[in-house]
C-alpha cells in the first residue's frame, strides 16, 4: 500500500513538473523571441530569418538524434504520396504561423498578441466546418460568439493599436488553424500516427524550405544592406534550443496527461504571458477593458475545451460499448458452437459409432 501511494505521488509530481516546464518554456520562448527581435542590444529585427534558423536547427538536431546517435526512433510508414499531400501542407502552414506570429511582435505588444490568439478556436471551428470535420450547432455558435465578442472588446481596449501587427497576428492564427485542420485530416484519413520527434523530423525541413524562399526575397537584401549585427552565437544557440525544448515539452505533457490538459495549460500560460509582459515590456499598457474582454474570451475558450472533452469522452464510451457488445457476441457464438458439438458427440455415442 505504501509503495502504491509513493508511486502515485511520484506520478503526480512528475505530471505537475512537466506542466510547469511547458508553461515556463512556452512563456519564456515568447519573451525571448520578443527580446531578440526588438531589443537594441541584439538589433535583429528579422522574424523570417529567426524562424528559418529555428527550423534549420530543429532539422539538424532531429537528424542527429534519430539517424546518427540513434537515441530516438522515427516511426515508419511515411510514403512520398503521404509526404506530398499531408506533410508539405502542414509544414507550409507551420512556417506561415511562426513567421507571421513572430513578425507581429515588431508592431504590437506581447500581451495584445496573446489576446488576439484567443480567437484560435473560432478559426479552427469555422475551417473545420468548411472541411467537413466539425458540425455547426447552436451551442458551438454561442461559444464562438462569446470568444469573438471577448476578442473584439479586448481590441477595443487597446490604447496603441497597430493594424499592421493585428493583420500579421490574425494571419498567424489562420495559419495555425489550417495546420491543425491538416493534422486532423492527416491522422483520420491517412491512418498514420507519429510521435512529436517523427513529426519534427519530417515537418522541420519542409518548413525550413518554405521559409527560405520568402527570406531570399524579403529579408536577405535588408540583412546584406545592414551589414553585421550583434547576435552572440551563445544567445542564438540558446534561442534555438529553447524552441526545440518547447516542442519536446508538449510531447511530455501529452504523454503523461492528455491533449485537453495541454489546452488548459495553454490558457494558464496565456494569462501568465499577459500579466508578465505588462511588467517586463514598456510597450505593454493593459486597461480594464483589455482585461475584461480577454476574460470573456478565455471563458469562451474554457467552454470550448469542455465541449471537446465531453465529445471525446462520449466517443470513447461509445467505442467501449461497441467493444463489449462484440465481445459478448463472440462469447455467445463460442457457447453456441460448444453446445452443438456436445449434442453431436452425444448422438454419436448413442448410435455406437
Amino acid at each position: 500500500m505504501a509503495d502504491r501511494f509513493r508511486a502515485f505521488c511520484k506520478d503526480e509530481i512528475l505530471t505537475y513538473a512537466y506542466l510547469l516546464l511547458y508553461i515556463a518554456l512556452s512563456s519564456g520562448q515568447i519573451f525571448f523571441n520578443k527580446w531578440v527581435l526588438s531589443s537594441k542590444e541584439i538589433n535583429f529585427p528579422y522574424p523570417l530569418g529567426l524562424t528559418l534558423l529555428h527550423m534549420v536547427f530543429s532539422s539538424v538536431l532531429c537528424f542527429m538524434l534519430t539517424k546518427v546517435l540513434k537515441i530516438m526512433k522515427v516511426e515508419e510508414g511515411m510514403t512520398p504520396d503521404i509526404y506530398a499531400t499531408s506533410v508539405v501542407p502542414i509544414g507550409a502552414m507551420f512556417a506561415m504561423t511562426l513567421w507571421l506570429g513572430n513578425t507581429a511582435y515588431l508592431y504590437i505588444s506581447v500581451a495584445f498578441a496573446q489576446m488576439l490568439k484567443a480567437i484560435m478556436p473560432v478559426a479552427v471551428f469555422v475551417l473545420g466546418v468548411a472541411a467537413g470535420l466539425e458540425i455547426m450547432s447552436c451551442r458551438m455558435l454561442l461559444i464562438m460568439s462569446v470568444i469573438s465578442f471577448g476578442v473584439l472588446v479586448a481590441s477595443y481596449g487597446e490604447i496603441d493599436i497597430n493594424w499592421v501587427g493585428v493583420v500579421y497576428q490574425m494571419g498567424g492564427v489562420v495559419g495555425e488553424a489550417l495546420r491543425l485542420i491538416f493534422m486532423e485530416i492527416f491522422v483520420k484519413r491517412k491512418g498514420l500516427k507519429l510521435n512529436p520527434i517523427s513529426v519534427m523530423y519530417y515537418v522541420s525541413p519542409c518548413s525550413a524550405l518554405c521559409l527560405l524562399i520568402p527570406w531570399i526575397f524579403l529579408e536577405k537584401p535588408k540583412m546584406e544592406a545592414h551589414g553585421s549585427w550583434n547576435f552572440p552565437p551563445f544567445v542564438l544557440l540558446l534561442n534555438c534550443l529553447c524552441t526545440f525544448a518547447l516542442n519536446l515539452s508538449v510531447f511530455l505533457v501529452i504523454t503523461h496527461t492528455s491533449a485537453l490538459t495541454i489546452r488548459v495549460a495553454g490558457v494558464v500560460k496565456d494569462w501568465v504571458v499577459v500579466l508578465l509582459s505588462a511588467l517586463l515590456f514598456a510597450d505593454t499598457k493593459l486597461t480594464v477593458i483589455n482585461l475584461f474582454g480577454y476574460g470573456v474570451a478565455i471563458a469562451g475558450v474554457a467552454a470550448y475545451n469542455n465541449h471537446k472533452l465531453k465529445k471525446e469522452a462520449s466517443r470513447a464510451s461509445k467505442y467501449s460499448n461497441n467493444s463489449e457488445s462484440s465481445s459478448f457476441l463472440s462469447c455467445s457464438n463460442i457457447g453456441y458452437f460448444c453446445d452443438v458439438r456436445s449434442r453431436i458427440s452425444n448422438d454419436v455415442k448413442r448410435c455406437g459409432i
